[in-house]
């Protein structure tokens, strides 16, 4: 059983998804140092690719995503058009440089968008870049999907898809704004199955209404479904940053002891039914990629969470969406609309982001393989004061590393958020560890 420690969960820290976080971006970097990326880059670099669509056709209450309402077919029209655009512009400007070995379909729903304009931008996609070989997945909305969707996916040589699940509780469904019944989910998961294409859940503990047995049998129809990957994320309600959030009755969400309890349940009994433990909240199968990069010390961590994804370069398309390169990490137009008149003014749509200088890359590095391998060597970075984690049995410190013991997952985030020096103390803007 995992112990729990007041101290060190009540203080917000980020997911780290990368470093430094969001929350260092500034509009001093911009377009031309993404240019100058572009530009620079070698023939065979390996190259990974995010597209956004940030578009759904029901908004749900709990959703931190960017995203808005599919509500109007000119305006789901206009954005693809712009995006078909934005790739042949980066394309260009790399001539032919770059492997693509990963795209990924995020959102909001990929699958708000007509399935016929989805195919345009695969389509786009392997005529614009040297991507025949890669490894494709995408986002979906479980709501949103048939028959057709599903004989499209592994058609077009889709991979994988993620389901948005969260629970199976019809009354936490109605709590959060996202109905849907077990036979939809399930009808999915098997047409998936048989099409030859991995499936992967997310699921979410925390939520208003939510009491321990709703979470075990939400865990347990999911693990009858045998999904090869599933994440489960505690829900972060920030209504301040989030109005849609506002929705959502704070006072009938459970408590932080509640959420810890949650968390260990959701390990416990995944682990029982041989899901391998990734990370701190991802679970995959033996026999799945990602279980298996983890085995072999070669997991990652990026915008789209834990991944096998070994790619230093990643470019972000659509509004919102964010590239990393080794020394930058920039960020795209959040607003669709202002993002499409930039495409349309044949313009790089990257406004905010930081430059990483090698200070901020080698705590970036400890940062990732603590919470990646549960270990990391500090090299010239000192040893922040972890005394009080030595205490509590949760890391063991040497001269120059720092090693997480079996009770420190839960403690993850805390633990790699004392190598974080622009965490400020009263931070609001990230959800707390569990």
């Amino acid at each position: 059983m995992w112990t729990y420690h007041l101290d060190l969960l009540a203080r917000p820290v980020p997911r780290y998804t990368s470093y430094p976080t969001a929350a260092q971006f500034s509009d001093a970097v911009g377009e031309a140092d993404l240019l100058a990326r572009l530009d620079g880059m070698e023939a065979d670099t390996p190259l990974s690719l995010y597209l956004h669509i940030p578009y759904c056709h029901d908004i749900c209450w709990y959703c931190g995503c960017n995203t808005g309402a599919a509500n109007r077919t000119q305006r789901l029209t206009a954005y693809v058009e712009a995006l078909e655009r934005e790739m042949a512009m980066i394309a260009a400007r790399l001539g032919g440089r770059g492997r693509v070995r990963r795209i990924a379909f995020g959102g909001g729903s990929p699958n708000s968008l007509p399935l016929v304009d989805f195919i345009r931008l695969l389509q786009q996609l392997t005529r614009c870049f040297d991507a025949g070989d890669a490894h494709v997945s995408v986002e979906l909305d479980p709501r949103r999907l048939d028959s057709q969707w599903i004989a499209a996916m592994a058609a077009m040589g889709v991979d994988r898809v993620n389901l948005g699940v969260q629970t199976f509780t019809p009354a936490v469904q109605a709590r959060i704004g996202r109905v849907q019944p077990h036979n939809m989910v399930e009808r999915a998961a098997e047409g998936f199955a048989r099409a030859g294409v991995s499936v992967g859940f997310d699921l979410m503990y925390g939520l208003p209404g939510q009491g321990m047995d709703d979470l075990v049998a939400t865990l347990e129809a999911s693990i009858a479904m045998a999904p090869a990957r599933i994440a489960l994320f505690g829900y972060a309600h920030m209504p301040r940053l989030l109005p849609r959030q506002q929705r959502i009755d704070a006072s009938d969400l459970p408590n932080l002891v509640s959420r810890f309890a949650m968390a260990a349940q959701g390990h416990d009994r995944l682990v029982a039914a041989g899901y391998q433990a990734i990370g701190f909240d991802h679970f995959a199968l033996p026999g799945d990629s990602l279980a298996r990069a983890a085995r072999d010390g070669k997991l990652r961590r990026n915008f789209q969470g834990f991944t096998d994804d070994d790619a230093d370069v990643l470019i972000g398309m659509g509004a919102s969406a964010i590239s990393a390169f080794p020394d930058l990490l920039i960020q795209n137009e959040k607003r669709a609309g202002a993002w499409r008149d930039r495409v349309a003014a044949g313009r790089l749509t990257a406004m905010r982001g930081l430059i990483r200088d090698d200070y901020d890359r080698r705590r970036g590095r400890i940062i990732e393989a603590l919470l990646c391998r549960g270990e990391a060597h500090l090299g010239a970075i000192p040893m922040p004061d972890l005394s009080d984690l030595e205490k509590l049995g949760l890391v063991q410190c040497s001269k120059d590393g720092v090693l997480l013991t079996s009770a420190a997952r839960p403690y993850a985030r805390v633990i790699a958020a004392r190598f974080d020096p622009y965490l400020a103390a009263e931070e609001e803007r990230f959800s707390h560890a569990v």
